[in-house]
């Protein structure tokens, strides 16, 4: 079986990203205790052109892995395609997303409240293209 994807709803969820990261680490939100523990200084920034760009593939690839994953699981088990999306995101987070930072933060010996903040940015992100991919269903 090949999933269905909406694919508008594919778009606005991977552009989703981009604005969740915008406001979450913008020095009023996160982003001064972001640059604190990470210990970069306003300005030392090199250009954000190829992390954006990074940022916008590997984000449409996790909305499509989540659209498809959502698809499939609403197939399996009936329901509501919003629920289904949202606990899918849920799901695809911490078994995957959270379990890969806190380890890797854990070797690396990150901050623990660095892994928390990024931790939670990715969540309200999934959660985010969840709602997004929900509300549109297929």
């Amino acid at each position: 079986m090949v999933p269905e994807i909406n694919w508008f709803a594919l778009i606005l969820a991977t552009i989703s990203t981009m604005v969740v990261g915008s406001v979450w680490y913008t020095p009023k939100v996160f982003g001064n205790y972001w640059m604190r523990v990470t210990k970069m200084l306003p300005g030392e920034a090199k250009s954000a052109v190829a992390p954006i760009l990074v940022t916008l593939v590997v984000s449409f690839i996790s909305a499509w892995v989540l659209a498809g994953a959502t698809f499939l699981a609403f197939e399996f088990y009936g329901g509501s395609y919003l629920a289904n999306a949202l606990l899918t995101a849920l799901i695809l987070w911490g078994g995957f997303t959270a379990a890969r930072f806190i380890t890797h933060d854990a070797f690396e010996g990150r901050p623990v409240g660095l892994t928390v903040l990024n931790c939670a940015h990715e969540l309200v992100t999934f959660m985010v293209m969840a709602l997004i991919i929900g509300l549109f269903g297929v």
